[in-house]
């Protein structure tokens, strides 16, 4: 019996020992290390090895389901071949070197539920195709080089809670897709160049805790239905061209006191209507 038992534990090391993700998985992260000069990452990776000793990689049922290689030296542009570690649930990337643009191919990861790739030299569009990766939890972009407008494709990412693409160049206006993403809890999408109004539909965002927009080019007046969201607890609106007056809970609740930009690019404080629970357009 206790032989028989040897075996067995044998057998279940072994097994453990030689299993191995598949050719086509290991070809895409050899792909990837290449293309963003893996050979001198500050913790770089022996390609004669198995992949499962490789640093950031993580592997469950033979399949790479995260790759964490924050602050890692990373230089260069991500391959389309990521799109080929089919099970990938987590990439973070965060404080690297990385350039170019993002990846079409990103929205094939059906599985991707957080996706961070912020602190980098990221430029070009945001891709449309990431709407395709449904699982989404978190978008997290922020510090790169971003233009072009924000896709309204990303409305349908209905398990969002997190999208953080501050310090970009993105343009346009938020799209109306957007105030129907009713899981989403943070907002974070200030110093840009985003134009247009916050509409009125910013109510829809029931779980919205954190709304940052500050250090934009947006105009309009402040929609009372901002005080809707009973689960807001931060709020930056400020520096932008917003006019009119505001309720005195909404110039509380903003960092700043709903400080704008005028037409004559003066700070100004927008004017507190006297009935804290309304807020009306300014005459002037």
């Amino acid at each position: 019996m206790k032989t028989i038992f040897t075996y067995l534990s044998i057998l279940l090391v072994s097994t453990s020992v030689f299993a191995e993700i598949s050719s086509k998985e290991k070809n895409a992260l050899i792909k990837f290390y290449k293309a963003t000069n893996g050979a001198k990452w500050t913790n770089t990776w022996n390609l004669k090895t198995s992949p499962s000793n490789w640093y950031g990689v993580e592997i469950k049922d033979d399949k790479v389901i995260s790759l964490k290689l924050m602050n890692n030296n990373l230089v260069g542009q991500l391959p389309n071949e990521i799109a080929d570690l089919s099970s990938l649930e987590e990439i973070n990337l965060f404080r690297n070197d990385i350039s170019g643009s993002l990846p079409e191919s990103l929205g094939d990861l059906k599985s991707l539920k957080f996706l961070n790739v912020s602190f980098n030299k990221i430029s070009g569009q945001l891709p449309a195709s990431l709407a395709k990766a449904t699982n989404l939890k978190s978008i997290e972009l922020h510090m790169n080089r971003l233009t072009g407008q924000l896709p309204a494709s990303y409305g349908s990412l209905t398990n969002l809670e997190t999208l953080s693409l501050f310090n970009n160049e993105i343009e346009g206006q938020i799209p109306l897709t957007y105030y129907s993403l009713k899981s989403l809890k943070v907002m974070l999408l200030n110093s840009n160049k985003l134009v247009g109004k916050l509409e009125p539909e910013v109510a829809n965002l029931s779980s919205l805790e954190t709304l940052s927009l500050f250090e934009n080019k947006m105009d309009g007046t402040v929609p009372f239905d901002l005080e809707k969201l009973k689960n807001l607890k931060e709020m930056n609106i400020s520096y932008n061209m917003f006019n009119g007056f505001v309720s005195r809970n909404l110039a509380k609740l903003d960092t700043l006191n709903m400080t704008m930009i005028n037409e004559q690019g003066v700070a100004t404080t927008l004017k507190v209507s006297i009935d804290k629970n309304s807020a009306y357009a300014a005459d002037e």
